[in-house]
């Protein structure tokens, strides 16, 4: 039994809960055949807040890991955290030359409960070498606000203009994902082809145990392309499987809250609800 093939080009977190952890947990959920290109180590000390350190293993080793993964024939790809502009560079590069059928964008720039970008020129390198490469971006509201100049993004109406302008940009599909920043009484995320705008809501969860739900929402995107579905139907299953992960999400300690990423296989997804608008 031959399986997809499926890559995340991401960052590794220690607690398990997000980056290529989280990746690898959705894709097996999925039924396709998960690697790894590694780009940092995060790690979270328990002695001061579970604050986050980054460290961004040699460019000569990703370029090493990316040769490898990609020798073998990549049905999809993601990206999560790419921490410096040559990181950025290099992943855009491999991926260009791979000519990998399918390919989402997670431009993660901050780690969670942090505020800071972790490279004020990510956002430029992002812009250069990803955007025009993505067949579909998952951005966040922050993400989204910086990748298209118009933060802060708070309503239904600011998301469709990032949309937009990160679409012009070169990414074929956009998806902005809402969080708990925007105004509106749904968990919420816009998708844009260029043509039309979806709402893709479900009722809001009540939970902070939602750690790595970015990750595993954009990997799920990547399992579903690899099985064949198109960009509209990855990203509404990805929104049921993510939902599902959040509404089921656990206490690992008193600072994080993973999602469960068997949630939707074990208990079902909720109902999701979209709209063009």
């Amino acid at each position: 039994m031959a399986l997809k093939k499926t890559l995340t080009i991401a960052g590794s977190d220690t607690s398990g809960g997000a980056g290529l952890q989280a990746d690898l947990k959705t894709f097996q959920e999925h039924g396709t055949y998960g690697m790894t290109a590694v780009t940092v180590i995060a790690t979270m000390d328990p002695d001061n807040g579970w604050s986050h350190g980054v460290y961004t293993l040699p460019i000569d080793v990703l370029k090493e890991q990316l040769k490898t993964a990609l020798s073998v024939g990549i049905d999809a790809l993601k990206t999560g955290m790419l921490s410096t502009e040559e990181v950025i560079e290099t992943a855009g590069e491999g991926i260009r030359r791979a000519g990998t059928p399918h390919v989402v964008i997670d431009p993660v720039m901050v780690c969670k409960g942090e505020s800071e970008v972790l490279n004020p020129g990510v956002v430029d390198a992002m812009i250069e070498h990803l955007l025009p490469v993505a067949e579909v971006i998952t951005p966040n509201l922050l993400e989204a606000g910086f990748l298209s100049g118009l933060a802060p993004l708070r309503t239904i109406d600011d998301m469709k203009a990032a949309a937009a302008k990160i679409h012009e940009l070169g990414a074929k599909h956009v998806v902005v994902k809402g969080g708990k920043h925007l105004r509106h009484d749904k968990a919420a995320d816009l998708y844009f082809d260029g043509e039309k705008y979806l709402l893709l809501e479900t009722e809001k969860v009540d939970t902070t145990y939602n750690h790595g739900a970015g990750c595993t929402f954009a990997a799920a995107i990547t399992a579903n392309l690899a099985n064949g579905l198109d960009v509209h139907d990855a990203v509404l299953g990805a929104k049921k499987f993510v939902a599902a992960a959040i509404r089921h999400g656990w206490q690992l300690n008193q600072y994080v809250g993973p999602v469960l990423h068997g949630a939707y296989n074990k208990f079902g997804a909720p109902e999701v609800t979209v709209t063009e608008i």
